[in-house]
């Protein structure tokens, strides 16, 4: 079954053209921006950032959902928090990273950031 690819348009360049963004690369730019943020160990149902780049980019969509109506952008997140960090802490973060990230690089504005911690990850508290 082929993949349902959803592009919004970001602007229109009139004689020149428009310029269209899929909403994979919109859930891609939310799922880096998550994952720099100190105490999120990965997006839910994703693997370790250092894996990443060796399976590529669009690795990092999964656990994130986009929704695009008329230019504005919500969107939900499934994280797994490493043990130990705040949670509110940690998701406010998240929640201005990826609003910020979403309306610099596509010019969409974004109305919501919904955060959904999926678990904690126990993985750096053994390490101790």
């Amino acid at each position: 079954m082929a993949e349902k690819r959803t592009t919004y348009k970001i602007q229109d360049l009139g004689k020149v053209g428009e310029v269209h963004i899929a909403d994979e690369v919109v859930a891609i730019i939310a799922g880096l921006a998550a994952t720099e943020v100190e105490g999120v160990a990965s997006m839910a149902g994703n693997i370790t950032n250092e894996l990443v780049s060796k399976l590529g980019m669009k690795s990092l969509s999964r656990g994130v959902k986009v929704t695009v109506l008329e230019g504005v952008v919500t969107v939900d997140l499934s994280l797994n928090i490493e043990y130990g960090k705040n949670v509110l802490e940690t998701s406010r973060t998240v929640q201005e990273r990826v609003k910020t990230s979403i309306e610099n690089m596509t010019g969409l504005e974004v109305a919501d950031v919904n955060i959904h911690i999926a678990s904690v990850d126990m993985e750096k508290e053994k390490g101790k």
